[in-house]
């Protein structure tokens, strides 16, 4: 896969990218190559972006999987995956989907911005992660998420990520988990498949804990 002329880089199109990553990351590092042969191929997992993208993320915080998609599918069928609808919404209508007064708060303020979600698709993951921070309850852990999945970005990396850290522990053989900025730091050596060195760390992790359980 090309480069191309995005500003941002690789971007991952398809399992052929991911394939790519994975095997460019498995000749730069044994351990790579040991995790990959654990886990198998790596998972594509892009997904739309826009509005309803970010609604999901901001939905999602502190609930489990299952609340989260019921409150996005209560949204959905009520129009307010649409930022105009939102904008127009009263708080009742909101709280009827299961909204809790905080996310609601963050998600009229995210209809409000007015993000130009086209533009993005052509910034850089620098630009994607200072415009998203900017809207209340949208941090950065979120925007690197969106920039990897909803936009595809292949050396984009969110080390604040708990399983991340805790994956690369593990196939690194570390004394503790490492924290955002040291693996950030870890993370740069993994340039320009950040994106596909998560992945890989994210199954390894879920290939150790299902095996041997996770402290």
């Amino acid at each position: 896969m090309p480069q191309g002329d995005h500003p941002a880089g690789r971007i991952i199109h398809g399992d052929a990218c991911v394939a790519e990553g994975a095997a460019w990351l498995a000749a730069r590092d044994p351990r790579f190559a040991e995790a990959l042969r654990l886990t198998g191929p790596l998972p594509l997992r892009r997904r739309a972006d826009g509005f309803p993208a970010l609604l999901g993320a901001i939905v999602s915080q502190q609930v489990s999987v299952a609340s989260a998609n019921a409150i996005v599918a209560r949204c959905e069928a009520a129009n307010l995956h649409d930022p105009a609808v939102v904008r127009a919404a009263a708080e009742a209508e909101m709280r009827a989907c299961g909204l809790s007064r905080q996310k609601i708060r963050y998600t009229r303020a995210l209809a409000e911005a007015d993000i130009d979600f086209d533009a993005l698709r052509h910034a850089t993951t620098a630009e994607v992660v200072e415009t998203l921070t900017q809207v209340p309850g949208i941090g950065r852990w979120t925007a690197e998420i969106y920039a990897m999945f909803s936009l595809g970005h292949a050396d984009v990396f969110a080390p604040n990520d708990l399983a991340l850290q805790e994956g690369a522990r593990l196939l690194f053989d570390l004394p503790e988990r490492p924290k955002e900025k040291a693996l950030r730091q870890l993370s740069e050596d993994w340039s320009p498949w950040r994106a596909v060195a998560a992945r890989l760390l994210w199954a390894y992790y879920a290939h150790a804990k299902s095996r041997e359980g996770i402290r």
